[in-house]
């Protein structure tokens, strides 16, 4: 029996009506019932049930606070969208429910960009407004200003996903759904300036299926894949990803069929149960990036076919969803086309009349950068801060719940339900031998038409520049791959956007970044608002990172009021350089082994001079 001590705070009956909710709602999904009975009468709202003595919760050891505590999240998401805040009465009630230690659940709170846990003293909705590169270019200060001049709510934020629509707004409502001030029909399909080309692959329903039908989805060829998939067997469906020589389009660009088969070769053992997870990453968060909520808002039952058949050949039953919590038309859509699904029978068990059983959750995130690192991300979905784990043991062996799981982004799985159909080395056979398929694009700044772009792989960077409109002016450099990417200048343009291509130009492709900058965009602000960025998005965990992000960040401030830091720009130059150093040798994760490319390579490419500033 395990003791934890609470506070005196007690909720509001709001507070205690939605924690309750959310709490009994999701436990009933996941067929859970109360884990305790209750000492005497509970609430009003028949929350579930616990045993509570004094200001203590007594449990039955740590696998029952196991079962409640994933549910963390979404009970953080229920008191900040109900309160405008997370009250101490509110967090010690979802702990006494949850049975989380409330320091914990403190640190989880604070954690994250959407949640407050002081009392904003109004009643107001609150306007994120985007300061990254792509807004920042755009006006996001003079639209910061103008909103706070007619009295609005306001909080500077990271990258909101719209680099395509500047400058990006969410909005946080209080007591209501969050909205995105430019989510429509019309602004969905604008980002997509394709939309409707047969010859397409990933994007080749977008304009041509209802997102919000599932009769549509399966008149445009839906759900053929996971027929086939049937066919060709679990271990079938394994052996052609193999073939196809897919990698993961997350920015790893690890081979996705390895994956798999290393979680389908998994077998329990005696002090693990048969259990198997799928997990999509859409905590699609890196700036520059917003391909994969453009597939999550127009294809999203196609996101759950191959999901459904990523769960097939690994051999998982469960699979999640985690999509970043800036995405509310992505995420309504996505849990619409998951009931329409459950109701037709792909979903569920004995799916389409086999022996094989399979669900989807969705889960939100909160607004934190480093939950799209996959191990920072399965400690966000079980309740705990969203810090990276050390690996090995990797996710294959000990995933999400310490479980074999395969994790793939959005666009990775987009391209399976082609593999399936097709076959592996059909797909093999589109784009380079090192660079596999087609790839999606992400293009903004100074271009004419900002959007997402399809291209076999080869097609060069002049190239995909031509397919948005070419750029506004004359063109100084290109972030290729985001803020973890770099810079390269217009003599790259004839680069083939391919792994191997990108290697040899000692640059990344990431997450498919291409954002253009013209001669009139002073670059300073942006190079130091990238480190800025990699300075509040650190999780804190590693000294080298902790460190390291917040005297790069300094370093460049302190540059940018003065001529050199100690008199001389070759003593800055070695500095950021350890710092570097430092991070790529010793950082836990990838954010602390990117944190610096992109602030180097403008240095080198001369877009910042450490002098005469």
């Amino acid at each position: 029996m395990a003791d934890l001590h609470f506070g005196d705070d007690k909720p509001n009956d709001q507070e205690r009506a939605v924690v309750d909710q959310a709490v009994g709602q999701s436990l009933a999904e996941s067929g859970n019932g109360p884990l305790l009975e209750k000492a005497n009468a509970g609430p009003a709202t028949g929350g579930p049930a616990l045993l509570v003595e004094s200001e203590r919760l007594v449990l039955g050891g740590s696998t029952r606070r196991h079962e409640r505590r994933h549910l963390l999240l979404p009970t953080l998401h229920a008191l900040q969208k109900s309160q405008g805040w997370i009250s101490p009465g509110g967090l010690n009630y979802a702990c006494q429910q949850l049975q989380v230690p409330p320091a914990e659940a403190y640190g989880v709170a604070t954690f994250y960009e959407m949640f407050r846990v002081d009392d904003p003293g109004h009643d107001e909705d609150v306007i994120h407004v985007c300061v990254d590169a792509a807004c920042q270019i755009s006006g996001s200060a003079d639209k910061i200003a103008e909103l706070k001049a007619a009295g609005k709510k306001v909080h500077a934020s990271p990258c909101l996903g719209q680099c395509e629509r500047p400058v990006a707004q969410f909005i946080q409502g209080r007591g209501k759904a969050d909205w995105v001030e430019a989510d429509s029909d019309s602004a969905t399909a604008k980002a997509v300036p394709q939309a409707g080309d047969p010859g397409l692959r990933l994007l080749k329903r977008i304009g041509r299926a209802d997102p919000t039908s599932i009769d549509s989805y399966v008149s445009a060829g839906g759900y053929k894949a996971l027929t086939k998939a049937f066919e060709r067997g679990a271990t079938g469906v394994v052996d052609e990803v193999v073939a196809s020589g897919l990698m993961g389009r997350g920015g790893a660009a690890f081979p996705t069929g390895i994956k798999w088969q290393a979680v389908a070769a998994e077998q329990p053992s005696g002090d693990r149960p048969p259990q198997k997870y799928v997990v999509v990453n859409a905590d699609e968060s890196e700036p520059g990036t917003f391909k994969d909520r453009t597939l999550m808002e127009n294809d999203p039952f196609a996101l759950i076919e191959a999901t459904t058949i990523a769960g097939f050949a690994t051999g998982a039953t469960k699979g999640w969803i985690y999509i970043r919590g800036e995405y509310p038309l992505a995420t309504e859509r996505l849990n619409n086309a998951l009931d329409q699904a459950r109701a037709a029978g792909f979903l569920g068990a004995d799916i389409g009349r086999s022996s094989f059983s399979f669900d989807i959750e969705v889960r939100r995130g909160a607004g934190a950068y480093i939950c799209g690192e996959e191990t920072a991300l399965f400690n966000s979905l079980e309740g705990f801060r969203g810090e990276p784990r050390q690996k090995p043991p990797f996710p294959t062996t000990n995933g999400l719940f310490d479980q074999p799981t395969a994790i793939n982004n959005p666009e990775t799985l987009f391209n399976v339900l082609d593999i399936v159909m097709d076959g592996g080395a059909t797909y093999a056979a589109i784009g380079t031998d090192g660079s596999n398929g087609s790839k999606l694009f992400c293009l903004s700044g100074n271009v004419v038409n900002p959007g997402v772009y399809e291209v076999d792989f080869g097609a060069t960077l002049g190239e995909v520049l031509d397919l948005a409109g070419g750029v506004v002016g004359t063109l100084s450099s290109v972030l290729l791959g985001g803020a973890a990417g770099s810079f390269v200048g217009p003599d790259r343009l004839d680069m083939p956007l391919t792994f191997e291509g990108s290697r040899a130009a000692g640059a990344s492709l990431g997450s498919g970044v291409i954002m253009a900058f013209n001669e009139d965009v002073e670059m300073w602000p942006v190079v130091t608002r990238i480190a800025e960025f990699f300075k509040n998005e650190s999780c804190g965990q590693c000294v080298p990172c902790r460190i390291g992000t917040v005297r790069q960040h300094e370093t460049l401030v302190k540059l940018g009021t003065a001529p050199g830091l100690n008199g001389s720009a070759p003593d800055a130059l070695r500095l950021l350089d350890d710092i570097d150093l430092a991070m790529k040798d010793a950082s836990i994760c990838g954010l602390g082994h990117t944190a610096a490319t992109a602030v180097r390579s403008a240095i080198d490419l001369g877009l910042v001079s450490l002098e005469h500033r």
